[in-house]
């Protein structure tokens, strides 16, 4: 396992972070798991208020004998934005108790999702984390965001954060941005959920597992993120230990990409170009904002994936959240269109968007489903 400072908080952080959303069956599969992970070397266990029973299996976990001592290990948790300064300060005293600890090494905002968040943050509750690091409970803050990029940059410009945990892969580059940023600033760079969110890289379609080879396409978007040295750690969601096996194969990968790796993304981008030819969105975002609150950018990604890589269920498994998952993923479905026609000459590649909304929502509306915690 490869160990990597943390920005400015100068945590020095396994490769691989254990999120601990999903390990909830019961509390023994919980410490079996943080046992495990910390037996293969990862140092920095990841949790959040919202995450059900996560605080308090994992704070059961810390009681329990672990390879390392707690001091050795590094514990974040997640709160989620409030005004009320007061509020807050009891939400760190509850995480204190479920986890069973003297304090928390990062606590991370949970979810700078909305302008709104940013202001509550900046007025109220940051207050109050900023009492609780004074008095010793905390030692570090960042946050997390599922928010537009304008809003993370903003965010980051404040300079009132040490760490930032982003969404940001190989297949959603959107906010290279904000990476380039949060470095600037010496930030700790948290990478959420690549293998999931990522693309569901750990069930590969067949086209996409051939494009990538030698590589299983979960360990080339590792190395793509693993070879830039900006970023800090990765987050590892096992929910038991059977599944931290597959992933820390590549925890010693701590090298820049290789000319076969260059090979992988050379046939990655053909593909992409020359599957969808003149139907190719390249992200631009100068079709928002849109009349009917559709997230053109976002539907269009993940018809670009679907069509190029045959990457459908990680599509519909996205698209479904659209209306579902409230300021998380933010928008309304393709079949809003009323192709009302204000995107079209704003779009530099002259696509025509409506007939694309209308195709997605044909390829990827399925059942809503639910997030994992609920």
């Amino acid at each position: 396992m490869h160990y990597r400072r943390f920005g400015r908080t100068n945590l020095l952080v396994s490769a691989f972070s254990l999120g601990t959303m999903r390990c909830l069956a019961n509390p023994e599969i919980a410490y079996q798991t943080v046992s495990k992970a910390v037996e293969l070397g990862i140092n920095h266990l990841e949790t959040a208020r919202g995450y059900g029973q996560s605080e308090t299996y994992l704070g059961l976990a810390l009681q329990r004998q672990l390879p390392i001592d707690r001091s050795q290990l590094y514990i974040t948790t997640k709160l989620p934005p409030t005004p009320d300064r007061a509020l807050m300060a009891q939400w760190i005293d509850e995480s204190l108790a479920r986890l069973q600890v003297d304090y928390i090494d990062c606590v991370g905002i949970h979810g700078i999702n909305t302008p709104e968040h940013l202001e509550w943050v900046k007025n109220g509750c940051y207050r109050a984390i900023a009492d609780a690091i004074a008095a010793g409970k905390v030692k570090h803050v960042g946050f997390s965001t599922h928010g537009s990029l304008e809003l993370i940059l903003e965010a980051i410009d404040t300079q009132l954060f040490e760490f930032i945990n982003l969404h940001y892969y190989y297949f959603y580059q959107r906010l290279a941005p904000a990476i380039e940023l949060a470095n600037k600033y010496d930030m700790g760079i948290f990478i959420i959920s690549p293998a999931d969110k990522g693309g569901k890289l750990y069930t590969p379609p067949p086209n996409l597992v051939e494009l990538c080879a030698p590589l299983t396409p979960l360990a080339f978007n590792y190395r793509w993120l693993l070879a830039d040295d900006r970023i800090s750690t990765l987050s590892l969601g096992a929910a038991n230990p059977d599944e931290l096996y597959p992933s820390l194969d590549i925890a010693d990968a701590d090298y820049p990409l290789t000319a076969e790796e260059h090979g992988i993304i050379d046939r990655l981008e053909q593909q992409l170009q020359t599957s969808l030819n003149t139907d190719l969105c390249s992200q631009c975002y100068a079709c928002l904002p849109c009349p009917a609150q559709i997230n053109i950018p976002e539907v269009l990604r993940l018809r670009n994936l679907a069509v190029a890589y045959e990457m459908t269920d990680y599509g519909q498994y996205r698209y479904q959240m659209f209306e579902n998952a409230g300021h998380w993923f933010p928008g309304t479905k393709a079949n809003r269109c009323n192709e009302c026609g204000d995107c079209l000459p704003r779009c530099p590649q002259e696509l025509n968007i409506p007939q694309l909304l209308a195709d997605t929502h044909e390829k990827l509306q399925t059942r809503q489903g639910r997030r994992l915690w609920e």
